[in-house]
């Protein structure tokens, strides 16, 4: 029969500084989890605090109220019974450390600092803590004089140690020491650790899940093992949407898998596990001549077993099946991630729903159809999740006792509102008549409201002061004159949008304010397809990290899986801004505007984040890449323009709404792509030099070859 044990990992929905929420979710899950019978408790990274404090780790204040809420958790009663592994920040010998503290009945056994911190893309560990950096150094920790007293000791170890019951031995590695090539959980296994716990504040990327459980079915495949992997789930208070899918996995086999995108605050996952069979997968006699050489974890020794008793057996306790592993398609990833975002962001803003200015064009609708998705969900979260029925209740209900939403359009209908701000000359009637079908479709209530009078307004403030009277291409101006008329128009929309918010909920007769959501993709923000301060321009902004190509999979997706044939429209339809007056031989085109197709914003855009290459690099990768269709002196071109425009509308993203992260390549400038804003001239740079020298040599060994194949091809 083995030896079975019951372990817990969870999902908790952590909010920034929320100290008592954070507090009454992690003891909710405790207690689920030992209702469930488990004997050990893993929970997310910093979960008393929520991981993204940023700096707020920097104040002596989250160190004293992350010890006070712990002393809680310590002095509960209901708490004990299980060993609990805890998430917090700990400041040590005057150093501030990211720790996990393992507790049992009441006593801190061990803390357990974070090894090697996660320093990139959207992580800034090293600028609030210090990695502890020694495997296998331990030392003494003097404890704060309110948890001395309840532990009756003053010190207590810290380090890079294991805990050892009667039974099994239990290691512990966080987050980015998964990632890292030599990660603790190999020593940890080789030195006899048969239960290693990951405590992650891990964010959500399309794409990314798959290569996160691959490394942990990887660890204990490799190594044998048990791995309890906890993460975060929601939006902690940025631009992060951490994705939870809490995991239990033995040798190399899910036997759980908690939810990736949910509305639960707190999700535990339990599994019934056999240590003895993490023993009898470990036979190797190579695995065994590496164990005597691997090196010695200090063993805190704790006088408790996971498993009961061998001559108490319990006939109805057998070990977890395997499962398969759940992943979502990146077309649902967006609608599910974006949704739950959104869900968090306005039930913790205290705001009365959304507004977007919906202009008929693909990406204020992707930003409408994610509320519709985000309203699907709340409303099938109402059947048994009493936070959310509260959340909506209070957001929609309006004074309407008991109020709740028999379908996704009846919520939508109260919390969505979409005003298109056209212009009678430039706003053609496709336009109009898709967003007010689409509106209709999703149930949201919805106003057009022409912008006319407010451009004229503000067009003449120049010719009253100057005498200069500036007019459209169209018309005879010159380009300065037409992106000039063109940024009022964008401009108008954003105060527009912003007025309506504020007062739409006084005209329909209830009280707030609604948040004011953005539509500007990745693509447009590489290229610097916006004007600074437009309708981009709002409180959050749900696609900002997705692309154009994914963005119409998700509409062709959302089509058939939310019943909205409306959206086929949106697909098929020509993208354009419609800033420009239309005429019998002109309608304003992005692709045409940019010079660029989406596809070929995608490929550069990952050129230059994730592979690092710079305008050179990136020449000499597409000469292969695109060498069958265009020249070598179309790519350079290509390059050269994208880099340019890129250089010169950096400063657009220091002020861009802040948006949902989902792209590895986004140029979000809050901390994901780091770069300055002013840069000399691209066109007379030293990269741009080396390119054209390499075209010229390049054309030159087409001409002698005399077959007139192109290079690259």
């Amino acid at each position: 029969m083995g030896r079975l044990m019951t372990v817990a990992t969870c999902s908790l929905n952590q909010w920034v500084l929320d100290w008592e929420g954070n507090l009454a979710r992690i003891v909710e899950s405790i207690r689920i989890a030992k209702e469930r019978g488990a004997t050990l408790r893993v929970g997310p990274e910093l979960e008393i605090t929520g991981y993204g404090c940023l700096d707020h780790f920097l104040e002596g204040d989250t160190y004293l109220h992350a010890w006070e809420m712990l002393k809680r958790i310590l002095e509960n009663k209901d708490c004990y019974g299980l060993i609990l592994d805890i998430g917090m920040p700990v400041m040590h010998r005057g150093t501030r450390f990211n720790c996990r503290v393992l507790c049992l009945d009441g006593k801190i056994i061990l803390i357990r600092p974070k090894l090697y911190l996660a320093n990139d893309g959207n992580y800034r560990e090293n600028r609030f803590f210090i990695g502890w950096g020694r495997p296998q150094h331990v030392e003494q920790y003097y404890l704060p004089r309110m948890i001395a007293k309840l532990q009756g000791n003053q010190k207590v170890p810290i380090g890079d140690a294991v805990i050892s019951t009667f039974d099994t031995c239990v290691g512990a590695e966080t987050c980015e020491e998964l990632f890292t090539p030599n990660s603790p959980h190999t020593n940890m296994s080789l030195n006899g650790v048969e239960i290693v716990t990951n405590s992650s504040g891990s964010h959500h990327n399309l794409r990314k899940l798959d290569v996160r459980i691959s490394l942990i079915q990887e660890a204990t495949r490799k190594n044998g093992g048990i791995y309890l992997y906890s993460n975060q789930q929601g939006c902690d208070g940025d631009r992060l949407y951490y994705d939870g899918c809490a995991l239990i996995v033995v040798n190399g086999d899910i036997v759980a898998q908690g939810s990736q995108f949910s509305c639960n605050d707190v999700e535990v996952v339990t599994a019934v596990v056999d240590i003895e069979a993490v023993r009898s997968y470990r036979f190797a006699p190579s695995r065994g001549i590496q164990a005597i050489h691997a090196p010695t974890y200090e063993r805190i020794e704790v006088k408790f077993s996971l498993s009961s008793d061998g001559d108490d057996f319990d006939l109805n306790l057998k070990p977890t099946g395997t499962q398969k592993l759940k992943i979502h398609q990146p077309e649902e990833e967006i609608s599910l991630s974006a949704a739950c975002w959104m869900w968090d962001y306005l039930r913790r803003s205290q705001q009365a729903g959304f507004l977007i200015p919906l202009s008929g064009g693909i990406d204020s609708c992707a930003t409408a159809t994610l509320v519709f998705s985000m309203c699907r969900i709340v409303v099938d979260a109402l059947k048994d999740n009493a936070q959310v029925r509260a959340d909506v209740q209070r957001i929609a209900g309006r004074g309407e006792e008991g109020w709740l939403p028999k379908t996704p359009a009846d919520l939508c209908s109260r919390i969505l509102h979409c005003v298109y701000m056209g212009m009678k000359t430039q706003s053609s009637f496709e336009t109009r008549s898709r967003a007010k079908r689409l509106a209709e479709a999703t149930g949201a209530y919805f106003l057009e409201a022409d912008i006319d009078e407010g451009f004229k307004s503000i067009k003449n403030f120049l010719p009253t002061a100057t005498g200069f009277d500036p007019r459209f291409r169209a018309h005879g101006g010159t380009n300065t004159e037409n992106l000039a008329l063109q940024n009022i128009q964008a401009r108008t929309r954003m105060v527009t949008a912003y007025y309506f918010a504020q007062m739409l909920p006084l005209v329909r007769g209830f009280a707030g304010s609604l948040l004011v959501l953005g539509s500007a993709n990745v693509d447009e923000c590489l290229r610097g397809y916006l004007t600074k301060y437009d309708c981009s321009s709002a409180d959050i902004n749900p696609i900002g990290g997705v692309s154009k190509t994914d963005l119409i999979k998700f509409i062709v997706w959302a089509k058939t899986e939310f019943s909205l044939p409306i959206l086929d429209e949106f697909v098929t339809a020509i993208p354009t801004a419609e800033l420009e007056p239309i005429t019998e031989d002109y309608v304003q085109s992005d692709e045409a505007d940019m010079g660029f197709t989406y596809v070929e914003l995608s490929i550069l855009g990952r050129l230059r984040k994730e592979e690092k290459a710079g305008p050179y690099a990136s020449f000499t990768k597409l000469v292969h890449v695109w060498g069958e269709e265009k020249t070598p002196r179309e790519i350079a071109d290509k390059v050269k323009r994208f880099f340019h425009y890129w250089a010169v509308n950096r400063h657009k993203m220091t002020t861009m709404t802040p948006g949902l992260h989902l792209e590895t390549y986004s140029p979000d400038d809050n901390r994901f792509d780091l770069r300055p804003f002013c840069y000399p001239a691209f066109y007379k740079s030293w990269s741009f030099k080396k390119i054209d020298e390499l075209v010229e040599k390049l054309e030159r060994a087409e001409r002698e070859s005399g077959d007139g194949a192109k290079v690259g091809a």
